[in-house]
C-alpha cells in the first residue's frame, strides 16, 4: 500500500519564503529592540552609579576636617 506523501501535507507546517522572511525580520527587530533596551539600561545604571559616587564625594568634602582636631564639647 504505497501512499503519496506529496499529496498529504499534514497541515503544511512548512513556511513559505515570504513567511520565513517576515519571521526573520520580526526576530531581528525584537533582537535590536532588546539590545537597545539593554544599552539604555546600562547607561542609566552608569549614570546612577556616577551620581551616587559624586554624592558620596560631596558628602566627604563637606564633612572633611582637613586633618585638624575636632574640639571636644
Amino acid at each position: 500500500m504505497g501512499l503519496c506523501f506529496g499529496c498529504f501535507d499534514g497541515g503544511n507546517k512548512r513556511m513559505t519564503k515570504e513567511e520565513e522572511r517576515l519571521a526573520s525580520e520580526e526576530a531581528r527587530a525584537r533582537a535590536e529592540a532588546a539590545q537597545k533596551k539593554q544599552e539604555e539600561s546600562d547607561n542609566s545604571a552608569g549614570r546612577a552609579a556616577r551620581a551616587q559616587q559624586e554624592e558620596g564625594t560631596a558628602k566627604e568634602s563637606a564633612n572633611s576636617n582637613n586633618g585638624e582636631e575636632v574640639p571636644k564639647e
